[in-house]
């Protein structure tokens, strides 16, 4: 039995609990308990999360959310678990314990609502793609009926939201890193997602590329929710409502922490960085789990 039969099967049991009921009466089994699910207004939900590469333990009873509209910025050492952990959260990875949910269900089932933007991304520098070709592979077929029309008009809106409308013939493998970053999240917006994911966006850009860069994340929080994984401060002085900590506990090197924004102080250099502004802590992760609102 594959994780996503297993996992339509917890949902079920989730819902209707009516499977634990048959099954412990026929076998006299205890009946599980019964997993939590997260309020309307959560984006992204993982409970008690836990996950292995062979022996080394990246994370271990892991509980945090994100709440629609919000743009959270993931930070910490390197080789925390960031990427990871948002490979976990777009469903490239499957959870070892615990439960990942994003608008309610299982990631592998929101795929269309699920934009994301890689740290690497291998392109055959030799195969001639136009930048319109990169951005039309992230409007997903087979999902639902999609006319040639609307396609083109998706593809167009994305490169007027990346800013990338005047590189559309040109080769993407001649644009600069800057450039590249911008059509890549062009591709992950092209399908209208509710959620976008990015890791480390703004790695090898110029100053100006990652003006450029904010200008179009701004727009976007407007009526997106965003994640991103990030060692750049700018983010978390400029955009960010929420900071998740990755593995800042000591005691706890597998944890995540959610900080909401404050005010303009030092953060702890080894964690943050110098440049970033202080974040009041505001709910320390697994203990809690999700609040009914925002957090205040």
């Amino acid at each position: 039995m594959n994780q996503e039969i297993k996992y339509r099967i917890a949902s079920l049991r989730q819902r209707t609990g009516s499977l634990n009921s048959i099954e412990g009466k026929e076998h006299g089994a205890s009946i599980e308990p019964t997993l939590p699910h997260p309020p309307d207004n959560v984006a992204i939900w993982c409970h008690d999360l836990g996950f292995c590469y062979r022996e080394a333990e990246v994370f271990k009873n892991v509980s945090f959310h994100v709440h629609s509209g919000e743009f959270v910025v993931l930070t910490g050492k390197n080789g925390a678990g960031k990427s990871t952990l948002l490979r976990l959260i777009v469903g490239l990875l499957e959870p070892q314990q615990g439960q990942v949910l994003v608008f309610g269900v299982s990631p592998r089932r929101r795929i269309e609502s699920i934009g994301y933007v890689p740290q690497h991304t291998n392109f055959d520098q030799a195969f001639p793609i136009r930048v319109e070709d990169v951005v039309g592979m992230g409007r997903l077929s087979g999902l639902s009926y999609i006319s040639k029309d609307q396609k083109k008009e998706d593809i167009e809106w994305a490169m007027e939201q990346a800013e990338v409308t005047d590189l559309r013939a040109r080769p993407f493998s001649a644009l600069s890193g800057g450039q590249r970053r911008r059509v890549l999240v062009a591709r992950a917006l092209v399908g209208h997602p509710r959620l976008l994911v990015m890791d480390e966006p703004t790695a090898n850009m110029d100053i100006g590329s990652e003006n450029k860069f904010f200008e179009v994340l701004a727009r976007i929080k407007r009526s997106t929710t965003v994640l991103i994984a990030t060692h750049d401060s700018n983010f978390v002085s400029g955009l960010a409502d929420t900071v998740l900590c990755v593995g800042q506990d000591s005691e706890h090197p597998h944890s995540v922490h959610r900080h909401a924004m404050e005010k303009a102080e030092d953060l702890p250099k080894d964690i943050y960085g110098s440049n970033m502004l202080r974040v009041r802590h505001d709910i320390e992760l697994p203990d809690n789990a999700c609040c009914e609102g925002k957090d205040q």
